[in-house]
């Protein structure tokens, strides 16, 4: 696109995105009284992508609410992945719609303009005109930024800066500045820019920019009031917990980088690489169910967009097995016969399916695990899986998964092996992933069974009054299961026995130690508590010594 282009409004090609006629007809009598007369109009996204295919858009006006496929959110995250939208075409969001997660949803999106229906003609005639402005006058620093020339974007930044007639842009400019900066890394640099600004402009971008500014240099302390009070600001808050969640990624404290960004998907919930994330860091941090709805929460925001794939449904069927080791029997019987169901559906609702014919065999080998039928497991694995590592990081992951639960562990070992070369030689891969994998690998050397198996195990040997057994598979079902408050009361259970049957090692007095520790931080149950409590009672000579410092 050429900035000449936005200044013949007769040669400007526009495309209408809704599925209301009504809305055709105000924007096409609005525009035709402006003297714009290239229109083309979609009613849903496939239709819009067609378009976008055969035509170049100087102008995308297009609806949240796209009923026939996918809504405006994700065609408009595919029209810029594709790149048929950019900085310098103006994009401008229409919805009858205006609550907080739909807010956020768009603001990440950056259009030009928010339109509000109904849509009132005089309204656009009087709104187009303003932002068509702005994109010609900006249209070197957008071009800029489009190329990715960051330096560029500052330089003819502050050209327009010191413009004097052109003070009513002075905010957008400075903006984009800040955000080149940023991108260029030169943090420094970033915190005084935004620091003077926040002296004049008290904008939601300006105090956000200063944050990020700040957290990337790790100086948190400096920033712990403004914090507090930007995630109580409805305009501040979503964007705030995402960069608390990269901050404390960076520094590798998963269990509040988890915390950040739940809060922030729960704020703007269609961001798929968000929900990624959100399944990436409750895989690290042992949040089984967390797992499971941040694949549900994919597959479902995801349904009819670019992401849109059998993948998806895969990743919420190994989500439930996990799942259903760490539940009760009545709880794991009803999500097994779900993930049954969801297997049905994948095979029949996806025409790709036969492409992952493999990774729904494992599925459905680990389902009969699950349900204790481990004849069939083995015949299907030993039918038509091969310890052949696979090309994706998640379907290798699983394949060892089946490997291990069925106890054959130098096969697991061997596809594990696999996972950890694909880790080391791929750039892209996150740190929480790299970490998850390496969990991964630990936990399945160490550990021989799962969560329910343990759980069962150390019931056994409970019963049988072989309390060292029992508290060895306990302390596994733990490591697995941090969230699961039961273990940790039970670990506590035996602890006591032991103590007033025999006394304790310095180990398990440490454990004592250790297991406190782990409930006075989680959320009891009233039940629960009083567990805690009198467990506590009867282990308070073990935990004061096991407190006081060595000589």
């Amino acid at each position: 696109m050429e900035k000449a282009d936005l200044s013949r409004l007769e040669a400007l090609k526009v495309l209408i995105v809704d599925d209301q006629y009504l809305v055709h007809n105000v924007l096409k009598e609005a525009f035709d009284e402006l003297g714009i007369r290239q229109l083309k109009y979609a009613e849903n996204a496939y239709y819009a992508l067609r378009l976008c295919e055969q035509h170049r858009f100087h102008i995308v006006i297009c609806a949240f609410n796209v009923k026939s496929d996918k809504d405006g959110f994700h065609l408009l995250e595919e029209l810029k992945f594709k790149g048929y939208v950019n900085k310098r075409t103006v994009l401008i969001f229409l919805s009858a719609e205006t609550d907080e997660s739909l807010v956020n949803s768009i603001v990440e999106l950056q259009p030009d303009d928010f339109w509000v229906k109904p849509l009132d003609r005089a309204r656009v005639k009087q709104r187009l005109p303003l932002v068509l402005n702005v994109k010609r006058t900006l249209f070197d620093v957008y071009e800029a930024i489009d190329l990715k020339n960051y330096s560029k974007a500052i330089y003819q930044a502050d050209r327009h800066l010191l413009n004097p007639k052109l003070s009513r842009f002075h905010l957008q400019l400075l903006r984009m500045k800040g955000e080149a900066l940023l991108k260029l890394q030169e943090f420094e640099d970033a915190e005084r820019f935004y620091l003077e600004l926040m002296q004049k402009h008290h904008m939601s971008w300006v105090h956000l920019g200063y944050v990020n500014a700040l957290l990337k240099q790790d100086k948190m302390q400096q920033i712990e009031v403004l914090l507090t009070e930007m995630t109580d600001r409805i305009d501040t808050r979503f964007a705030t917990y995402d960069l608390l969640a990269q901050y404390y990624i960076e520094r590798q404290d998963f269990d509040r980088a988890y915390e950040e960004i739940k809060k922030a998907v729960a704020l703007a919930p269609r961001n798929i690489e968000r929900n990624k994330k959100v399944w990436d860091l409750a895989r690290l941090t042992h949040d089984f169910e967390g797992q499971y709805l941040a694949t549900q929460a994919m597959a479902k925001h995801a349904k009819n967009s670019l992401h849109d794939s059998p993948v998806l449904a895969l990743n919420v069927i190994r989500a439930g097995l996990d799942l259903a080791q760490t539940l009760s029997n009545d709880r794991s019987k009803k999500l097994l016969q779900q993930t049954d169901r969801h297997i049905q559906a994948l095979e029949k609702d996806y025409k790709d399916a036969a492409l992952f014919k493999e990774q729904i065999t494992i599925a459905k080998a680990r389902l009969l695990l699950a349900n204790d039928e481990r004849k069939k497991a083995e015949n299907l694995i030993d039918l038509h899986v091969s310890v052949r590592p696979i090309i994706s990081l998640d379907d290798n992951l699983d394949k060892a998964k089946v490997f291990h639960e069925l106890g054959r562990r130098e096969e697991a070992a061997l596809i594990m092996d696999a996972v950890k070369k694909q880790i080391s030689s791929d750039n892209l891969t996150g740190l929480v992933v790299k970490k998850y994998v390496e969990q991964e690998c630990d936990e399945q050397e160490r550990v021989h069974f799962t969560p329910k198996q343990l759980q069962s195990m150390a019931v056994e040997f409970f019963k049988k009054k072989k309390y060292g057994a029992a508290l060895s598979a306990l302390e596994q079902a733990m490591e697995l299961m941090p969230k699961n408050n039961k273990i940790p009361i039970s670990v506590l259970k035996v602890l006591a026995l032991m103590f007033e049957e025999g006394g304790l090692s310095a180990s398990q007095k440490e454990l004592a130690l250790r297991t406190v520790s782990l409930l006075d931080k989680s959320e009891l149950l009233d039940e629960e508590l009083q567990n805690v409590v009198q467990y506590k009672e009867r282990l308070s000579l073990v935990l004061a010594q096991a407190m006081l410092p060595m000589e």
